[in-house]
């Protein structure tokens, strides 16, 4: 069976030329289901294909109106009928045939024809006499219902399969979104544990800086009430000793006036004390020690002195004997106090230059201040090569609100790779056991504190200069 409607028309029901066979007989042999009506409406022909299709036999249709029994339920035109009335209304829903004219095909569902129905491929023609008139109509149907279904079920089966894909699209969608948040809250979780670590670490930074501030504070608490206990010792008997050397000192001076009188009475002696005289004067180098004992006593006194400076000067370095709260202080005794503690790190390597500007007193922590400067010199003295250097110490005034301390040295200079960690803490160039990498750390710590700031000038092979900047008043939150 072909599945092509106008194939049919290839072998309409008229006998070949020169056939003896009746053209009922024709109409009964074709193989797919037809009938034909005359002008009236009459059904003239039904084949046996029709009886099979339609379960209506022939002799119940040939010769009556009711073809469209055989379809409906009810009373309607069949195509056929349609096509005898040239009803060109009712024929424009169904589709015209490009093969023979005037014929119409269509598919339709019968819900009557058999227990579930069937789908009916139609093809409807007018029969026409030699002369070109209109004398019937002939209608073929041909079953299509495996057709139709397994169409259906295809359909069905690609509307499922796109629900099927639309679904797992959606649901691919939902879990990649659900993956894409998942890696966004990981990436979240591991941005804010990566937050956190970095915190952690400049905690841990800052809690090691503290904790060796704190280490340095209580070095300089123990140096300061060691020096007030050494002060205190100290002063004590140079006290004496000062007191006693101004007395012997004036004794000397007595004796010697004494000694002067006997010269000169020593003319009028008798010859043999005169002469035991100037044996005695003689043998004791009289006129050596009258030029030598006021040497010694000088120097002795400048010794005495020089003492009593050292300890003072460490006392006024750790300031023990005043409480750590800010106070206004004169930075070039701070500066000079440090120099004399520091001279014996210094002086075999460097000579020291002051060339200090006008300053007026700044209210800090001078104890502090001396630290960062005590630093900055012993760095400098550490920088300078084999070949003797030169250390310089400048002060000035930046502006209204701020002054500054320079501290230059001709040494060694830091390299470039370094300048940026020398202020890190524990950061250290010297070899291990000569530095802690905490100088530059806690000088930049008390700047900071301090409110004010500290620069770095280098070259390497020229030296570097450190300038401490300094607010002249503390704010309040100080």
């Amino acid at each position: 069976m072909t599945d092509d409607p106008m194939d049919m028309y290839d072998n309409l029901p008229q006998p070949p030329a020169g056939s003896s066979i009746p053209l009922s007989e024709f109409f009964d042999g074709h193989p797919v289901a037809t009938f034909a009506i005359d002008r009236d409406h009459m059904v003239t022909h039904w084949n046996k294909a029709c009886e099979h299709l339609l379960s209506y036999m022939a002799g119940e249709m040939v010769g009556t109106h009711r073809h469209a029994r055989a379809f409906y339920p009810d009373a309607r035109p069949t195509l056929a009928d349609l096509i005898l009335d040239g009803n060109a209304k009712a024929l424009e829903r169904y589709r015209a045939s490009c093969v023979i004219a005037g014929a119409y095909e269509a598919e339709e569902y019968f819900e009557e024809l058999g227990e579930s129905g069937h789908w009916l491929q139609i093809t409807a023609a007018p029969l026409r006499d030699h002369a070109g008139a209109t004398v019937g109509a002939i209608q073929s149907m041909r079953d299509v219902t495996e057709r139709r279904f397994a169409e259906n079920a295809l359909r069905l089966a690609h509307q499922n399969l796109e629900h099927l894909v639309a679904r797992r699209t959606a649901e691919l969608a939902q879990v990649n979104e659900e993956l894409a948040q998942d890696i966004r809250q990981r990436q979240s979780a591991e941005d804010e544990l990566r937050r956190r670590n970095i915190e952690l670490t400049e905690l841990n930074a800052r809690l090691s800086q503290a904790q060796e501030q704190l280490i340095q504070s209580d070095k300089l608490a123990s140096i300061g009430q060691l020096a007030a206990g050494v002060a205190h010792e100290i002063n004590n008997p140079i006290g004496y000793i000062f007191s006693n050397f101004g007395t012997l000192h004036n004794y000397l001076e007595q004796l010697f006036r004494m000694l002067e009188a006997y010269q000169q009475a020593e003319a009028e002696a008798p010859p043999a004390t005169a002469q035991r005289l100037g044996a005695l004067r003689a043998e004791m180098e009289l006129e050596f020690l009258r030029e030598d004992i006021p040497i010694l006593m000088n120097e002795s006194r400048e010794g005495i002195v020089r003492v009593r400076h050292i300890v003072q000067d460490l006392k006024d370095f750790s300031r023990v004997d005043t409480s750590q709260e800010w106070a206004w202080a004169n930075l070039h005794a701070g500066i000079d106090s440090t120099l004399n503690i520091v001279a014996n790190e210094v002086k075999y390597k460097a000579d020291v230059v002051r060339e200090y500007g006008a300053l007026p007193e700044v209210e800090c922590l001078q104890s502090q201040i001396n630290q960062v400067v005590m630093n900055l010199v012993v760095n400098a003295a550490h920088a300078i090569g084999p070949q003797r250097g030169t250390i310089t110490l400048r002060t000035g005034i930046l502006d209204a609100e701020r002054v500054w301390i320079d501290v230059q040295d001709n040494g060694s200079g830091i390299p470039k790779e370094h300048l940026t960690r020398i202020f890190d803490p524990f950061f250290t160039t010297k070899p291990i056991g000569k530095g802690t990498g905490l100088g530059l750390s806690l000088a930049y710590g008390i700047m900071q504190k301090h409110g004010g700031r500290i620069e770095v000038d280098t070259e390497v092979g020229r030296g570097t200069t450190f300038r401490l900047v300094l607010p002249i008043r503390q704010r309040k939150e100080s």
